[in-house]
C-alpha cells in the first residue's frame, strides 16, 4: 500500500493540511495524524481512503524499486489541458488577481 512518508510527502506536494486530507478521505483528523506518524500499520480501508484522496489531488504513488532504484515515493501528475493557469512569461500587473 502506501507508507507514512509517502503520505506526508504527498500532502506537502499538494499543499493539503491534515484537516483537508481528513475531510477528503472521510477519516477523522486523529486517524490521519496517527497514520502519518507511522504509529500503526493502519487499517486497509483507511490507507485506501487516504491514497484515493491524494490521487484525486494529483499524486502518483511510486512503488519501491530495488536497491539501485530507491524506495517508495510520490510525484505530481502532469497537468494537461486548460488547467495550466498563466505561464510565467505572461505574468504582469494586468493579470495579478
Amino acid at each position: 500500500m502506501i507508507t507514512a512518508t509517502q503520505m506526508r510527502g504527498a500532502r506537502a506536494m499538494t499543499g493539503m493540511s491534515i484537516e483537508e486530507l481528513a475531510a477528503a478521505s472521510g477519516l477523522p483528523v486523529a486517524t490521519v495524524e496517527t497514520m502519518e506518524r507511522d504509529e500503526q500499520d493502519g487499517e486497509p480501508h483507511a490507507l485506501l481512503a487516504i491514497k484515493q484522496a491524494l490521487e484525486a489531488a494529483g499524486i502518483i504513488f511510486i512503488a519501491s524499486g530495488n536497491h539501485d532504484e530507491g524506495g517508495p515515493g510520490v510525484r505530481l501528475r502532469a497537468r494537461t489541458g486548460a488547467d495550466e493557469g498563466i505561464r510565467p512569461e505572461n505574468l504582469n500587473a494586468a493579470n495579478d488577481d
